[in-house]
Protein backbone atom coordinates (compact mmCIF):
# COMPACT_ATOMS: atom_id res chain seq x y z
CA UNK A 1 0.00 0.00 0.00
CA UNK A 2 2.73 2.79 0.66
CA UNK A 3 4.69 1.64 -1.89
CA UNK A 4 1.36 2.03 -4.14
CA UNK A 5 0.95 5.57 -2.57
CA UNK A 6 4.57 6.39 -3.09
CA UNK A 7 3.90 5.63 -7.16
CA UNK A 8 0.32 7.44 -7.38
CA UNK A 9 2.21 10.86 -5.49
CA UNK A 10 5.25 10.80 -8.29
CA UNK A 11 2.65 10.67 -11.07
CA UNK A 12 1.31 13.53 -9.56
CA UNK A 13 4.14 15.42 -9.05
CA UNK A 14 5.81 14.75 -12.41
CA UNK A 15 2.46 16.06 -13.81
CA UNK A 16 3.07 18.61 -16.66
CA UNK A 17 -0.01 20.46 -15.91
CA UNK A 18 -0.11 23.14 -13.22
CA UNK A 19 -2.66 25.66 -12.83
CA UNK A 20 -2.85 28.88 -10.35
CA UNK A 21 -5.52 31.57 -9.58
CA UNK A 22 -7.15 34.40 -7.63
CA UNK A 23 -10.89 34.86 -6.71
CA UNK A 24 -11.03 38.79 -4.93
CA UNK A 25 -14.11 40.78 -3.59
CA UNK A 26 -13.82 44.12 -1.47
CA UNK A 27 -16.35 46.17 -0.29
CA UNK A 28 -16.35 50.05 1.60
CA UNK A 29 -19.65 52.06 2.96
CA UNK A 30 -19.89 55.37 3.92
CA UNK A 31 -23.35 56.65 5.45
CA UNK A 32 -23.98 59.66 7.71
CA UNK A 33 -26.60 61.23 10.09
CA UNK A 34 -26.32 64.89 11.17
CA UNK A 35 -22.63 64.99 10.63
CA UNK A 36 -21.40 68.22 11.35
CA UNK A 37 -18.02 67.20 8.85
CA UNK A 38 -20.04 66.46 6.26
CA UNK A 39 -19.63 63.79 3.69
CA UNK A 40 -21.30 62.09 0.76
CA UNK A 41 -22.88 57.79 1.40
CA UNK A 42 -21.07 56.29 -0.69
CA UNK A 43 -20.99 52.41 -1.64
CA UNK A 44 -18.12 50.64 -3.63
CA UNK A 45 -17.15 47.35 -4.77
CA UNK A 46 -14.72 45.82 -6.82
CA UNK A 47 -14.17 42.26 -8.25
CA UNK A 48 -11.74 39.87 -9.36
CA UNK A 49 -10.78 37.02 -11.05
CA UNK A 50 -7.20 35.51 -12.57
CA UNK A 51 -6.28 32.32 -13.57
CA UNK A 52 -3.40 30.53 -14.83
CA UNK A 53 -3.18 27.26 -16.62
CA UNK A 54 0.15 25.96 -17.89
CA UNK A 55 1.56 22.70 -19.89
CA UNK A 56 5.43 21.97 -19.83
CA UNK A 57 6.48 18.61 -21.09
CA UNK A 58 10.15 19.00 -21.14
CA UNK A 59 9.53 19.37 -25.26
CA UNK A 60 6.42 21.59 -25.59
CA UNK A 61 5.41 24.63 -23.56
CA UNK A 62 1.68 26.04 -23.34
CA UNK A 63 0.31 28.66 -21.12
CA UNK A 64 -2.88 30.26 -20.90
CA UNK A 65 -3.77 33.27 -18.49
CA UNK A 66 -7.56 34.68 -17.62
CA UNK A 67 -7.98 38.07 -16.12
CA UNK A 68 -11.63 39.29 -15.22
CA UNK A 69 -12.16 42.90 -13.15
CA UNK A 70 -15.09 45.05 -12.57
CA UNK A 71 -15.88 47.28 -9.85
CA UNK A 72 -18.15 50.08 -9.08
CA UNK A 73 -18.69 52.99 -6.58
CA UNK A 74 -22.28 54.14 -6.04
CA UNK A 75 -23.00 57.48 -3.77
CA UNK A 76 -26.08 59.83 -3.29
CA UNK A 77 -24.83 62.64 -5.42
CA UNK A 78 -23.23 61.24 -8.21
CA UNK A 79 -25.36 57.93 -8.77
CA UNK A 80 -23.47 54.53 -10.11
CA UNK A 81 -20.33 54.78 -11.49
CA UNK A 82 -17.84 52.10 -12.79
CA UNK A 83 -14.09 52.20 -11.24
CA UNK A 84 -12.92 49.02 -12.76
CA UNK A 85 -13.50 46.76 -16.31
CA UNK A 86 -11.01 43.98 -17.60
CA UNK A 87 -11.35 41.13 -19.80
CA UNK A 88 -7.97 39.47 -21.08
CA UNK A 89 -7.15 36.20 -22.07
CA UNK A 90 -3.67 35.03 -23.49
CA UNK A 91 -2.68 31.79 -25.20
CA UNK A 92 1.14 30.68 -25.98
CA UNK A 93 2.38 27.54 -27.28
CA UNK A 94 5.83 26.85 -27.95
CA UNK A 95 8.08 23.69 -28.77
CA UNK A 96 11.78 23.37 -27.40
CA UNK A 97 14.66 24.21 -29.75
CA UNK A 98 17.20 25.37 -27.73
CA UNK A 99 18.08 25.34 -24.04
CA UNK A 100 15.27 27.50 -22.46
CA UNK A 101 14.22 28.56 -26.30
CA UNK A 102 11.21 27.75 -27.60
CA UNK A 103 9.08 28.38 -30.99
CA UNK A 104 5.50 28.87 -31.77
CA UNK A 105 2.37 31.13 -31.76
CA UNK A 106 1.16 33.43 -29.15
CA UNK A 107 -2.66 34.79 -28.78
CA UNK A 108 -3.73 37.62 -26.67
CA UNK A 109 -7.63 39.28 -26.71
CA UNK A 110 -8.99 41.69 -24.36
CA UNK A 111 -11.73 44.29 -23.89
CA UNK A 112 -14.58 45.51 -21.59
CA UNK A 113 -17.87 43.81 -20.12
CA UNK A 114 -19.60 47.90 -19.95
CA UNK A 115 -20.02 51.17 -21.48
CA UNK A 116 -17.24 53.55 -19.87
CA UNK A 117 -17.49 57.48 -19.56
CA UNK A 118 -15.56 60.22 -19.13
CA UNK A 119 -17.41 61.59 -16.63
CA UNK A 120 -15.23 64.75 -16.36
CA UNK A 121 -17.19 65.45 -19.70
CA UNK A 122 -20.19 63.55 -19.65
CA UNK A 123 -21.75 60.97 -17.10
CA UNK A 124 -24.41 60.47 -19.67
CA UNK A 125 -22.25 59.88 -23.41
CA UNK A 126 -20.99 56.62 -23.26
CA UNK A 127 -16.86 56.66 -24.81
CA UNK A 128 -16.33 53.24 -24.96
CA UNK A 129 -18.48 49.78 -24.70
CA UNK A 130 -17.82 45.90 -24.77
CA UNK A 131 -15.92 45.08 -28.27
CA UNK A 132 -15.26 49.22 -28.58
CA UNK A 133 -12.59 48.24 -28.35
CA UNK A 134 -11.56 45.02 -28.41
CA UNK A 135 -8.16 43.60 -29.41
CA UNK A 136 -7.36 40.49 -30.59
CA UNK A 137 -3.36 39.62 -31.80
CA UNK A 138 -1.94 36.25 -33.13
CA UNK A 139 1.58 36.22 -33.35
CA UNK A 140 4.93 33.81 -34.38
CA UNK A 141 7.93 34.18 -32.77
CA UNK A 142 10.24 32.88 -30.05
CA UNK A 143 9.14 32.29 -26.18
CA UNK A 144 12.66 32.64 -23.84
CA UNK A 145 12.19 31.94 -20.30
CA UNK A 146 15.56 32.41 -18.73
CA UNK A 147 14.45 31.65 -14.73
CA UNK A 148 11.52 30.16 -13.16
CA UNK A 149 9.76 33.87 -12.43
CA UNK A 150 10.08 35.32 -15.90
CA UNK A 151 8.78 34.72 -19.69
CA UNK A 152 9.38 36.98 -22.39
CA UNK A 153 7.92 36.25 -25.45
CA UNK A 154 9.27 37.96 -29.41
CA UNK A 155 6.97 38.28 -32.11
CA UNK A 156 8.20 39.32 -35.36
CA UNK A 157 5.14 38.50 -37.18
CA UNK A 158 2.31 40.09 -35.55
CA UNK A 159 -1.38 40.65 -37.08
CA UNK A 160 -3.64 42.70 -34.44
CA UNK A 161 -7.01 44.13 -34.89
CA UNK A 162 -8.93 46.61 -33.47
CA UNK A 163 -12.82 46.07 -33.21
CA UNK A 164 -15.18 48.55 -32.32
CA UNK A 165 -18.00 47.14 -32.84
CA UNK A 166 -20.63 50.15 -31.94
CA UNK A 167 -22.20 52.40 -34.30
CA UNK A 168 -21.90 55.51 -32.96
CA UNK A 169 -18.48 55.23 -31.87
CA UNK A 170 -17.62 53.30 -34.88
CA UNK A 171 -19.14 56.68 -36.89
CA UNK A 172 -16.78 58.56 -34.84
CA UNK A 173 -13.49 56.70 -35.68
CA UNK A 174 -12.81 56.07 -31.90
CA UNK A 175 -9.85 53.69 -31.68
CA UNK A 176 -8.03 54.61 -35.19
CA UNK A 177 -10.85 52.74 -37.12
CA UNK A 178 -11.96 54.62 -39.86
CA UNK A 179 -15.52 56.12 -39.84
CA UNK A 180 -18.15 53.65 -40.33
CA UNK A 181 -15.88 50.82 -40.15
CA UNK A 182 -15.60 47.88 -37.54
CA UNK A 183 -12.34 46.75 -37.54
CA UNK A 184 -8.79 48.27 -38.10
CA UNK A 185 -6.06 45.71 -39.35
CA UNK A 186 -2.51 46.13 -38.52
CA UNK A 187 0.84 44.12 -38.75
CA UNK A 188 3.76 44.18 -37.00
CA UNK A 189 6.29 43.12 -34.30
CA UNK A 190 5.08 42.27 -30.87
CA UNK A 191 7.21 41.98 -27.58
CA UNK A 192 5.70 40.55 -24.08
CA UNK A 193 7.60 40.47 -21.00
CA UNK A 194 6.03 38.68 -17.64
CA UNK A 195 7.10 38.13 -14.71
CA UNK A 196 5.65 36.74 -11.46
CA UNK A 197 7.27 36.35 -8.38
CA UNK A 198 7.49 36.87 -4.68
CA UNK A 199 8.96 40.00 -3.33
CA UNK A 200 8.84 39.14 0.24
CA UNK A 201 7.42 36.70 2.20
CA UNK A 202 3.62 37.56 1.50
CA UNK A 203 4.06 40.60 -0.99
CA UNK A 204 3.94 38.69 -4.55
CA UNK A 205 3.78 40.96 -8.20
CA UNK A 206 2.70 39.75 -11.84
CA UNK A 207 3.80 42.19 -13.78
CA UNK A 208 3.33 42.31 -18.00
CA UNK A 209 4.87 44.98 -20.39
CA UNK A 210 3.51 44.27 -24.28
CA UNK A 211 5.14 46.55 -26.85
CA UNK A 212 3.99 47.04 -30.33
CA UNK A 213 5.11 47.78 -33.59
CA UNK A 214 2.99 48.36 -36.80
CA UNK A 215 5.22 47.90 -39.89
CA UNK A 216 2.55 49.43 -41.95
CA UNK A 217 1.75 52.83 -40.92
CA UNK A 218 4.51 54.71 -38.05
CA UNK A 219 6.58 52.11 -37.04
CA UNK A 220 8.58 53.99 -34.96
CA UNK A 221 5.57 54.64 -32.77
CA UNK A 222 5.55 51.86 -30.11
CA UNK A 223 2.47 51.16 -28.78
CA UNK A 224 3.05 50.48 -24.12
CA UNK A 225 0.50 48.12 -22.50
CA UNK A 226 2.00 47.63 -18.78
CA UNK A 227 0.31 45.82 -16.42
CA UNK A 228 1.51 45.56 -11.96
CA UNK A 229 0.06 44.01 -9.33
CA UNK A 230 1.10 43.93 -6.06
CA UNK A 231 -0.83 41.60 -3.81
CA UNK A 232 -0.30 41.41 0.03
CA UNK A 233 -1.40 38.80 2.44
CA UNK A 234 -2.85 40.26 5.04
CA UNK A 235 -4.05 37.02 6.82
CA UNK A 236 -4.73 34.08 5.26
CA UNK A 237 -8.27 35.69 3.91
CA UNK A 238 -7.83 39.11 4.00
CA UNK A 239 -5.50 40.79 1.11
CA UNK A 240 -3.97 44.31 0.26
CA UNK A 241 -3.72 44.81 -3.64
CA UNK A 242 -2.37 47.12 -5.70
CA UNK A 243 -2.83 47.34 -9.59
CA UNK A 244 -1.30 49.95 -12.01
CA UNK A 245 -2.16 49.99 -15.84
CA UNK A 246 -0.28 52.24 -18.14
CA UNK A 247 -1.47 52.28 -21.63
CA UNK A 248 0.47 54.23 -24.72
CA UNK A 249 -1.59 53.93 -28.12
CA UNK A 250 -0.84 56.27 -30.89
CA UNK A 251 -4.24 54.96 -32.42
CA UNK A 252 -6.24 56.62 -29.31
CA UNK A 253 -6.49 59.76 -29.74
CA UNK A 254 -7.83 62.49 -26.62
CA UNK A 255 -9.48 65.69 -27.42
CA UNK A 256 -10.33 64.83 -31.22
CA UNK A 257 -13.40 67.11 -32.43
CA UNK A 258 -14.29 68.00 -35.92
CA UNK A 259 -11.77 70.79 -36.00
CA UNK A 260 -8.87 69.37 -34.20
CA UNK A 261 -7.35 66.07 -35.00
CA UNK A 262 -6.86 65.20 -31.02
CA UNK A 263 -3.02 63.50 -29.89
CA UNK A 264 -2.16 60.58 -28.25
CA UNK A 265 -1.61 60.83 -24.28
CA UNK A 266 -0.34 58.37 -21.81
CA UNK A 267 -3.24 56.88 -20.07
CA UNK A 268 -2.73 55.46 -16.36
CA UNK A 269 -5.27 53.25 -14.48
CA UNK A 270 -4.63 52.55 -10.66
CA UNK A 271 -6.84 50.49 -7.92
CA UNK A 272 -6.22 50.30 -4.37
CA UNK A 273 -8.27 47.69 -2.63
CA UNK A 274 -8.47 45.80 0.45
CA UNK A 275 -10.56 42.46 0.59
CA UNK A 276 -11.19 39.12 0.27
CA UNK A 277 -8.86 36.86 -1.81
CA UNK A 278 -8.80 32.95 -2.27
CA UNK A 279 -5.49 31.40 -3.75
CA UNK A 280 -6.45 27.65 -5.55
Amino acid sequence: MEQAATEADSLQKASPWKSSGTAGLSLSQASFSNWNAGGDPAIAVNASFNYSLDYNDGSNLWTNRLELAYGINRTSTDGTRKTNDKIYLSSNYGRLIARKLYAGATATFNTQFAKGYDYKVSSTEYISDFMAPGYLSVGLGLTYTPTAWLTVIVSPATYRATFVCNDRLSDTGAFGVKSGRRVLNEFGANIRAEAKTTLWKKLSLYSRLELYSNYLHNPQNIDINWDIQLDYALTGWLTANLYVNMIYDDDILFGKTADTPGSPRLQIKEVLGIGFQVNF
